[in-house]
């Protein structure tokens, strides 16, 4: 392990790094892991250091407590009266998220009570969504006077286009279960609550045993693919085999065949 194995001085997050798997625990269960700048400042940071850090190879995002996984921004931290300039506004999903901080390492959320709003900046940049029987998602955007823009864009790619429409419009009034999540296509798993976080540590784990430069790149080829025509997401196919094949990582994945055997498996 490195000697920049932890980053430093977080106030409003939990990281921890084991095996290769780093879990970012949202850390102000007092407000529902609502995010202030602080923590804005936080995921930058760590999605950042998880990029640079080779012994990072799959992340874990969950929320403390049991109430809620996050509830957006902390409505204690907006301003009152403001004016959105289009020129010059700057959105707080443009540094939270973990793509947008050039992070390509898979990051599987584990989704514990409530997630709405501002959380789906989060789970609309994960790669995985697994949820507590107990989950629950909403976008109270409309209800209070505001407009539901970047959230419902990130997660237009993931949720059947009826259940998002019907989620950004009914604001508060109505919230989806986690059942109801995985049916829309936001959610891979439901488990018991006292399961989660054993259920994505697997996952992590299982994810994080296969060479790191294959993850990455199939990573970057399926967001690629999921924003380009397939004409366009074809054509750079070559590209992407090249970022994450080579010679070496073949004979090294013969070898592992060849050693073991067939990989043991789960049926979900």
């Amino acid at each position: 392990m490195s000697t920049t194995s932890r980053p430093a001085d977080l106030r409003t997050l939990v990281f921890e790094l084991a095996d290769h798997v780093a879990t970012v625990t949202l850390n102000r269960p007092d407000v529902h892991n609502a995010f202030d700048e602080q923590m804005q400042s936080e995921l930058a940071a760590v999605w950042r250091f998880a990029r640079q850090e080779e012994e990072v190879r799959v992340v874990v995002l969950t929320g403390a407590g049991e109430r809620a996984f996050c509830t957006g921004m902390d409505r204690d931290d907006m301003p009152v009266e403001q004016t959105f300039d289009p020129f010059t506004y700057d959105d707080p999903g443009r540094t939270i998220g973990p793509k947008s901080q050039g992070l390509w390492k898979p990051v599987i959320a584990a989704v514990n009570g409530m997630a709405c709003g501002g959380a789906f900046y989060l789970l609309g940049e994960s790669d995985i969504i697994i949820a507590a029987e107990n989950a629950t998602f909403f976008d109270p955007h409309v209800t209070y006077g505001m407009t539901a823009s970047f959230e419902p864009i990130l997660l237009s790619g993931r949720v059947a286009f009826g259940d998002l429409v019907r989620m950004t419009l009914v604001g508060a009034h109505e919230r989806i279960s986690a059942q109801t999540a995985r049916v829309a296509g936001l959610v891979t798993e439901v488990v018991e609550p006292t399961l989660l976080m054993e259920t994505a540590g697997n996952l992590a784990a299982a994810i994080a045993s296969q060479p790191p430069a294959s993850v990455q790149a199939s990573l970057r080829t399926l967001w690629a693919a999921r924003s380009l025509s397939p004409e366009q997401a074809l054509s750079l196919g070559n590209v992407f085999l090249q970022l994450g094949t080579s010679s070496e990582a073949l004979q090294q994945g013969q070898d592992k065949f060849s050693q073991e055997g067939r990989t043991r498996w789960r049926l979900r």
